[in-house]
């Protein structure tokens, strides 16, 4: 794709996954906003994928920041992995599209996630595993800011670079903002890009709404070394009420708010 298809897509993206919120009536659309541009990159451009999710030789994508989920899920429909209408039906019992990713569920979720942390552990494992298979296969992981409070990650990340896992790319979405207040209030960071470049990684800090830097960003390896990418994004990008704001980072718009949404995203 083209520069200008992968900004009309993430742009299209956005609008489906507000419009699943809203008709879901819940969600969290702040840090499904934020993720969305990466995520288009990483499925449009960069990940080697086949017509069959299940194809062994496909790379591996994990959304550890698993209630962001709504841009992951219009992804995977708009690639055909699951029928589109199932948008209809977000976090409704007996269908693929739940509250958050289920790998027995939804075809092309390649972890189930929730529980924080849990998700950039599975990444690791699964780098690993390509490793001692010698194959090629790729694993992204996409962490939130918030998310990185849990001392998981802080294991995850030092057996990363203790197995020298080449192969992983962990993609922090930093938004600043989490649940109830900025990450800064709660448990600020200081520097992370020499926190993680500490644990032993290869670190980029890119604008994470700029395909001129997320595109090169993502190609980025180094041998012997995983690769972190510090993606700074503005938490509910592309809906200027929701935008930097604490208040969506868990509820879903209402009728006279998503037609808002739909005018700013491109929507009829």
């Amino acid at each position: 794709m083209t520069k200008q298809q992968l900004i009309d897509k993430a742009r299209q993206i956005r609008l489906d996954a507000v419009e699943m919120i809203a008709k879901a009536g819940s969600g969290h659309p702040g840090g499904s906003l934020s993720e969305a541009d990466v995520l288009v990159a990483l499925y449009y451009s960069k990940m080697r994928l086949y017509e069959d999710p299940h194809d062994e030789r496909r790379d591996r994508f994990v959304l550890s920041k698993g209630h962001a989920n709504p841009p992951l899920y219009a992804i995977l429909a708009d690639k055909g992995y699951v029928p589109k209408e199932e948008m209809q039906y977000l976090r409704r019992l007996h269908h693929p599209f739940q509250g958050h990713p289920e790998s027995n569920k939804c075809p092309g979720i390649d972890v189930s996630t929730g529980s924080l942390g849990q998700g950039v552990s599975a990444a690791v494992g699964m780098a690993l595993g390509f490793k001692l298979k010698k194959k090629d296969n790729l694993v992204f992981a996409i962490l939130g800011d918030g998310e990185i409070d849990e001392g998981i990650c802080w294991e995850a990340f030092m057996a990363a670079a203790h197995y020298k896992l080449d192969n992983l790319t962990v993609i922090i979405d930093k938004n600043r903002l989490q649940l109830d207040g900025t990450t800064d209030q709660i448990m600020g960071h200081r520097d992370l890009k020499a926190k993680m470049e500490a644990f032993g990684f290869l670190v980029d800090v890119i604008d994470g709404h700029d395909f001129d830097q997320i595109l090169p960003a993502l190609d980025n390896r180094a041998e012997g070394k995983p690769h972190c990418i510090i993606a700074n994004t503005i938490k509910g990008k592309g809906v200027s009420y929701m935008e930097d704001s604490l208040d969506w980072h868990g509820k879903a718009p209402n009728a006279e708010q998503l037609e808002i949404a739909r005018r700013e995203l491109g929507g009829k």
